[in-house]
């Protein structure tokens, strides 16, 4: 007998026998219901045996039969009232158990979102992906095929997603592009960091979406539910369809605030922070200001992560600030690491270190973040290194930077685009799915093994836009991404280490050694990256793009 639980109200199983009841009542289930017809299968015992062996086992049953493949709308009202009339939990079945996973799913459709329904049955191992328009629809059977259908529709209008529409138009002016993204604002993140250090003011960081938008690509201001890859669709919130010729997927990723247990309501007070968040990068520099001694804390969860050097770029900013009012002597600096090493690429380390020293800062290796207490202002760090068993440790802090856990969105890691880690799924040269071969995807939310950068970002978009053009001329791919990512570690105030490297850590400079090494601390680095990059950043989005459609215009990568 195979349970499989989708809640803790209900699961689900294939066909189950007689037998089988007094073991489901043993298991705590107090109803069953029964969605075979009687009679599908020559060897399926009839409801009535099961409803005789449920009222021996104290158990209520219910019949109701939907016929294999065809849930129908009236089928979901059904078993809504039957599950309404028997006490929980419940198990419901069929041959397989899709059909009462199927009714579930729909029957949730106005109670629950979407990404969340399609998580639950797919935990319980049933695909509900083929019904994700029903479940946008509440439950019924829609009856449009269609709203709107564009040449290349693009989810997401982070970095990724414009460079590659502004990329797309400049190769090919007349396709009819649709970028899809529900967001008012576009922040060019990278600068949070600053803000966080007190060099940039928020606003500088914010421009209005409508703004950005290339020139005769059309904005759908909408949320994604689902896709139909086998159907060439998106399906949006409220059960709108947008059909495609060819997809590119790149809505970034999820902050995952909610995997350390009491750090979200703590967030923005308590001496809590994070510079990956808008509204609470300004809340970090007016903490590193008011310290004047304890225990600062830093933190950096398990691989991926979104610019993986901005944990330690807020931790040596803070030291450099502390280092020049002259505190310094009097914080204790904790860098929490869950990782085993100071960055990826060994060849930065040596400089990296040298500014650790400089700051007094403590390394601490495979401490992962689990738990916050803000008002007793400790954290909880599970610490798992190599051969030893893992352990937890409290420490207290007077102010603390969190870098959250991330992953992939929910309407990504549910659909059939995802591998099994929840990330698009595409080859790392072409960056074109495994399976469809009119998807692509770029930017933090595919699954190529690079630093998840806007630098990557750039790199990647004419990539694509290149190997789509290229698909629609009946051609091969013409281009291929080296895993190019750049990480400009912000190491004090004026001063940056420009690491930049490709796939297997392979260093790839984007200047001449003569002029700039990045391994070492440079100031050059820093007027490039911090001061000169962020206004090529709007203005290439607002006049052209040319550095996006043409990285070889500007070999300074955005982090």
């Amino acid at each position: 007998m195979e349970l499989n639980k989708i809640s803790s109200k209900i699961a689900v199983s294939p066909q189950i026998t007689a037998e089988d009841v007094a073991k489901v009542a043993a298991k705590g289930y107090r109803a069953i219901i029964c969605n075979r017809p009687d009679g599908e299968g020559a060897d399926q015992p009839s409801f009535e045996e099961i409803e005789a062996a449920a009222k021996a086992a104290g158990v209520e049953a219910r019949y109701v039969p939907v016929q294999s493949g065809m849930v129908k709308d009236a089928d979901v009202a059904a078993f809504d009232d039957a599950l309404n009339a028997v006490p929980r939990p419940v198990l419901a079945y069929c041959r397989t158990g899709t059909r009462s996973a199927t009714l579930w799913s729909l029957r949730e459709s106005g109670n629950r979102p979407m990404a969340e329904i399609l998580a639950a049955t797919k935990a319980a191992g049933y695909d509900m992906n083929g019904v994700a328009r029903r479940i946008a629809n509440g439950g019924k059977t829609p009856t449009d095929t269609g709203d709107a259908h564009f040449e290349v529709v693009i989810v997401g209008a982070g970095a990724g997603g414009i460079a590659v529409a502004a990329s797309l138009k400049s190769r090919k002016p007349g396709l009819k592009i649709a970028v899809i993204d529900p967001a008012d604002i576009h922040y060019y993140q990278p600068g949070w960091t600053m803000v966080g250090g007190g060099i940039f003011d928020a606003q500088t960081t914010a421009k209005t979406m409508g703004s950005l938008i290339p020139q005769g690509v059309h904005w759908i201001k909408s949320a994604v539910a689902a896709f139909e890859p086998k159907n060439n669709a998106v399906i949006l919130d409220g059960c709108r369809v947008v059909k495609y010729d060819r997809l590119v997927v790149c809505p970034g990723l999820k902050l995952d605030w909610d995997q350390v247990e009491g750090l979200e309501e703590t967030l923005g007070r308590n001496g809590v922070t994070s510079n990956y968040r808008y509204d609470l990068a300004p809340y970090t520099w007016q903490l590193v200001q008011g310290l004047k001694q304890g225990r600062a804390i830093f933190t950096q969860p398990p691989m991926p992560i979104k610019c993986a050097g901005a944990p330690q770029k807020a931790m040596y900013l803070s030291g450099d600030a502390w280092f020049r009012s002259g505190a310094l002597k009097n914080i204790d600096i904790q860098f929490m690491n869950a990782g085993g090493v100071l960055f990826g690429v060994n060849d930065y380390v040596p400089a990296l270190e040298s500014y650790v020293e400089k700051y007094d800062a403590t390394l601490n290796f495979f401490h992962n973040l689990v738990a916050v207490d803000g008002s007793a202002k400790t954290a909880t760090f599970s610490v798992a290194k190599p051969d030893t068993d893992p352990t937890e440790v409290t420490v207290e802090f007077d102010m603390m930077h969190v870098c959250p856990p991330q992953t992939a969105p929910d309407f990504i890691r549910v659909s059939p685009l995802a591998d099994a880690a929840g990330w698009v799924d595409v080859d790392q040269a072409t960056l074109r799915h495994k399976e469809f071969d009119n998807i692509w995807s770029l930017g933090d939310v595919m699954n190529a093994p690079n630093a998840k950068t806007a630098a990557a970002a750039r790199k990647q978009a004419p990539t694509v836009a290149d190997n789509i053009v290229a698909d629609i001329a009946g051609r091969s791919a013409v281009a291929q991404y080296d895993g190019y990512g750049s990480c400009p570690l912000t190491v004090e105030r004026g001063k940056i280490v420009l690491a930049e490297f490709g796939y297997g850590g392979a260093l790839k400079p984007s200047f001449p050694g003569f002029l700039l090494d990045g391994t070492k601390p440079s100031r050059a680095a820093w007027y490039l990256k911090e001061i000169l990059l962020p206004p090529i950043y709007w203005k290439a989005m607002l006049k052209g793009k040319e550095w996006m459609a043409k990285p070889e215009k500007l070999e300074v990568a955005a982090e």
